[in-house]
């Protein structure tokens, strides 16, 4: 699977941006999805995640109500759009893929798969 991050930009705080990730390959319906990012100099984040089998998804407790997490199997592409932006959003926010097999994917480690990263500028 190889993943195309899509959508960053600069943006006043309380704006919004829609990240898109593409994906290539024909089996991209089985694997769970995950949003992470990371900010200068620090560790890389887990920001939300969504599953295949049961579109559950799950969301880092800063983000919640904010940001949204969702899948487009037909297009091979998962979003999350950004809503109510911060400056402590901004960060360079990667895309990840892993074979689906029914467990919570919310750590780095959990992924195999990952794109190149997109980055988000929050201005106050």
């Amino acid at each position: 699977v190889q993943l195309q991050a899509s959508g960053g930009g600069l943006v006043q705080a309380g704006g919004s941006l829609r990240l898109s990730c593409a994906a290539s390959g024909r089996t991209f319906s089985s694997y769970a999805m995950g949003w992470f990012r990371q900010a200068p100099g620090k560790e890389r984040e887990f920001v939300a995640r969504i599953s295949w089998r049961t579109s559950s998804t799950d969301y880092t407790d800063s983000v919640k109500g904010r940001f949204t997490i969702s899948r487009d199997n037909a297009k091979n592409t998962v979003y999350l759009q950004m809503n109510s932006l911060k400056p402590e959003d901004t960060a360079v926010y990667y895309c990840a893929a892993v074979r689906d097999m029914g467990r919570r994917y919310v750590y780095t480690d959990d992924y195999v798969y990952w794109g190149q990263g997109t980055l988000v500028t929050v201005y106050s």
